[in-house]
């Protein structure tokens, strides 16, 4: 009985919706840049009400915060499952990562209140205005390591990703000061401590010369959905498309052509009659684009640059997971690719990045998700270029989200990104701005 009246606890009303309100502050900003709208200053008052409220908050609003921030940032993860003809399995994977955050957010909170009794710390009362000390310090390091808290090594939730655009800075240590300046003024009650978040100004850039984006470089982005891309009776229609793009951007006097990935839906190292042509082209621009790559029976997604009369290749180094790794041991991982993805064996990611040069600049290669992963920013690339196909994720916030994150690494690193992207816009960033 006391543990029914345990768990019925935390299926409080006001509880749930306090938690699912503070979980729409925290993704306020990605939505109103779904729908076109990009406020510095909407974005930093949604962010400092959304980590007030997670100070105020207790554990069981904390733990309802979790699990619908697991479903308002992450729902389009199911999307991909109508391309498989499951749209009823949509709801699943939505379901499990509400569930994945809220642990997350419970276990954490969990860990604190175990610490607070080992050092016989008294309990913060239950009134919302008076939280301890210890109470504050706990949550504080708890919304500082969560970015670190990668389920499966997927690593889209960072709580400064608020802040993108916005009159706050994203490093770690410009988020430690606003939390810093929310919690004095909590626990002393006097506003006057918010002022410490102006020290969180973003008042230098990586930036420490003027950049100019090469206008050189065409971004030329496709709409073709997952099922016309994998249609072989289209196959010579995409094909087409590609070479009438590249004769257009010769005629532009442009010097390099980028396409996204998988623009040609094929291993294209097998295919000798194409690769020649994209080399006689390349004496007269350099293309960039993505295809399948075959080599000792292990399959690859990769970038192809033609440069010359010649070419290389750039292999992905972060897979998706699930979407081409599956992160589970091997007996469950059999299984799930054999029930959702018919039995097709996972990719495999090259050891390390690539960079590679063109006329004389050199760009770091990053094919669609990994361009947000923090590894492919080791060593602060100067210039990225990133092939994307947003079709499996599409309609949805998914290009949104991803695009918020090249500008939070775009600011945190100081690199220029060219973007060319299939299903949703491409587009440059630097200084985590974004330039059509």
């Amino acid at each position: 009985m006391s543990l029914y009246i345990k768990i019925s606890e935390h299926f409080n009303i006001k509880k749930i919706t306090e938690g699912f309100l503070i979980a729409l502050l925290s993704a306020g900003a990605i939505y109103l840049d779904w729908f076109g709208l990009v406020n510095n200053l909407i974005n930093t008052i949604l962010g400092l009400a959304t980590l007030y409220f997670l100070l105020l908050a207790d554990k069981r609003t904390w733990t309802w915060t979790g699990f619908f921030i697991g479903v308002l940032w992450f729902w389009w993860i199911g999307i991909s499952f109508k391309n498989y003809d499951m749209a009823w399995a949509i709801p699943i994977p939505i379901f499990i990562l509400g569930l994945i955050y809220m642990a997350i957010f419970y276990f954490t909170f969990t860990l604190a209140e175990f610490i607070r009794r080992i050092l016989n710390i008294e309990q913060g009362q239950r009134h919302r205005s008076a939280p301890t000390g210890f109470d504050l310090v706990s949550k504080v390091l708890i919304l500082l390591v969560l970015s670190y808290i990668h389920p499966f090594g997927f690593d889209w939730f960072k709580p400064e990703l608020m802040f993108t655009n916005s009159y706050l800075g994203v490093e770690k240590w410009q988020f430690a000061l606003v939390l810093l300046s929310i919690a004095l003024t909590i626990y002393k009650k006097q506003l006057l401590f918010l002022f410490i978040t102006l020290l969180a100004y973003p008042y230098a850039n990586h930036f420490k010369e003027k950049l100019t984006i090469n206008s050189l470089i065409e971004l030329h982005g496709t709409h073709t959905n997952v099922k016309d891309k994998w249609d072989n009776t289209l196959k010579s229609k995409h094909i087409d498309a590609v070479f009438i793009a590249i004769r257009e951007a010769i005629s532009k006097k442009k010097e390099v052509i980028v396409f996204p990935e998988s623009v040609f839906a094929l291993f294209l190292n097998t295919q000798p009659k194409l690769m020649e042509a994209l080399q006689n082209y390349s004496n007269d621009i350099t293309i960039v684009l993505g295809a399948l790559y075959w080599e000792n029976n292990i399959p690859r997604n990769s970038t192809y640059i033609f440069q010359n009369g010649a070419y290389t290749i750039a292999n992905k180094v972060k897979l998706v997971p699930f979407g081409e790794e599956n992160p589970l041991p091997d007996f469950m991982g059999k299984w799930i690719n054999e029930l959702f993805f018919d039995g097709a064996p996972d990719y495999i990611a090259s050891s390390d990045f690539t960079d590679y040069t063109i006329h004389g600049i050199t760009y770091r290669n990053a094919i669609c998700f990994e361009a947000t992963s923090e590894k492919l920013y080791e060593g602060k690339p100067k210039n990225m270029i990133v092939l994307t196909n947003n079709g499996w994720l599409t309609p949805s916030i998914e290009p949104t989200q991803q695009k918020i994150l090249l500008q939070y690494y775009s600011k945190k690193y100081g690199t220029t990104i060219y973007h060319a992207v299939n299903m949703s816009d491409s587009y440059v960033v630097q200084n985590g701005k974004i330039i059509k």
